[in-house]
């Protein structure tokens, strides 16, 4: 098979959640002593992944930050306040565990894998993975960021991250990324695929002023005139005025969904990827999770047309998966909540609807039965990490 008979194979492999095993799920929530509906997202979202992972009682206790780096020919046009030579010594901050991600994922117990799948340096260290397709993109203002096959190539190499996570027990993915220039590439593709004009698309990224945002938009717009992407193709969008980073992140949120794990989705970069994923596979939005809103003035409106609902709007823009490994404690509160907290029966509290007896609440000298608390510690025991 060629990469994209491959890719097609992959994307055959993408199913819809279990719908049985979410109502199930259901329909525990709704016996928790609580009332119906009163933890609001927390429940729709514990629902969400027990219909993802086919488990009526989810739990992650492996999951990973997948950060994918790559460069960008376009910053050529003086669209970022920083230089291209931060991607390569930003890398070697991730895997120093130097990044604001690092930390972050330390605290929420993920690791952080980071991958070079386009930067245009030559680094070597023991816990980066070389997936290089190339050395960055070209720059989309002039012609094409790269040829079809390569893009293709950048997805591939994404999915295989994650299928070798899987194997070694990773249950959840979270989305990272790293590339100055990126999110004029997120921009251009996020107008070509919505028809969004680009100075609505278009956010200050690194930092940049006005003047910096209207030349930022105005290379978006040469972009999408030279190279006349067609909407109707992502991967011709993708590789026309994408980056290589966000294939290999549409290929990260691909396999996730094959794999029927959960995928949060970090920011503006992330989201352009889970949009790009949408096109070639629209089962997999029902594996995405979104985890934030970010500050740039785009990913709101990219949310919207993906019809995800942020758990976060903190104004962060950094990325680097910073935002979805933040979200990653309220994943873990959802989940301690349905598999650590008591029913109306277990309790022997009234639902409403019965009256509980003093013998289901109480036992001889007037305190919760011994069970109940041995039943909670334990659930507490096998919740820790």
């Amino acid at each position: 098979m060629n990469n994209e008979q491959v890719l097609e194979h992959l994307i055959s492999k993408i199913t819809a959640p279990d719908q049985q095993v979410a109502a199930e799920t259901s329909a525990h929530v709704d016996s928790l002593t609580k009332p119906p509906g009163s933890l609001g997202k927390l429940e729709e979202l514990v629902i969400r992944l027990a219909g993802m992972t086919g488990n009526a009682r989810p739990r992650f206790d492996h999951r990973a930050v997948i950060v994918m780096a790559a460069d960008h020919g376009v910053v050529e046009e003086g669209i970022s306040a920083f230089p291209a030579e931060v991607t390569p010594q930003m890398v070697l901050n991730f895997l120093a565990g130097g990044a604001a991600v690092n930390v972050l994922a330390r605290h929420a117990g993920a690791d952080v894998i980071c991958v070079d799948i386009g930067v245009n340096a030559d680094l070597e260290h023991p816990d980066l993975l070389s997936r290089k397709i190339r050395k960055g993109t070209a720059n989309m203002a002039r012609g094409a960021a790269m040829t079809r096959d390569e893009a293709v190539s950048a997805i591939l190499a994404g999915a295989e991250v994650v299928s070798a996570e899987v194997a070694k027990g990773t249950q959840l993915f979270v989305t990272g990324e790293m590339g100055i220039g990126n999110t004029t590439a997120s921009a251009a593709v996020m107008s070509a695929l919505t028809g969004v004009a680009p100075a609505a698309a278009v956010g200050r990224g690194t930092g940049i002023d006005d003047a910096g945002l209207q030349r930022k938009a105005a290379v978006v717009s040469r972009a999408l005139s030279v190279n006349a992407p067609n909407p109707e193709d992502a991967l011709d969008v993708l590789c026309k005025v994408g980056g290589l980073e966000i294939a290999g992140l549409t290929g990260v949120i691909l396999a996730a969904a094959a794999h029927r794990c959960p995928v949060v989705v970090d920011g503006f970069i992330s989201t352009a990827a889970a949009l790009v994923a949408r096109q070639l596979a629209p089962l997999s939005t029902a594996y995405m999770v979104a985890s934030h809103t970010s500050h740039e003035s785009g990913h709101a409106t990219l949310l919207r047309e993906l019809d995800l609902k942020p758990m976060l709007d903190l104004d962060m823009r950094l990325g680097e998966g910073t935002g979805g490994v933040l979200s990653l404690h309220l994943i873990d509160a959802a989940c301690l909540i349905l598999n650590e907290m008591a029913t109306f029966a277990s309790a022997g509290v009234s639902d409403g609807t019965n009256k509980a007896s003093d013998t289901e609440v109480c036992g001889s000298e007037g305190d919760v039965a011994d069970s109940d608390v041995t039943g909670a510690s334990s659930l507490q025991r096998e919740g820790s990490r």
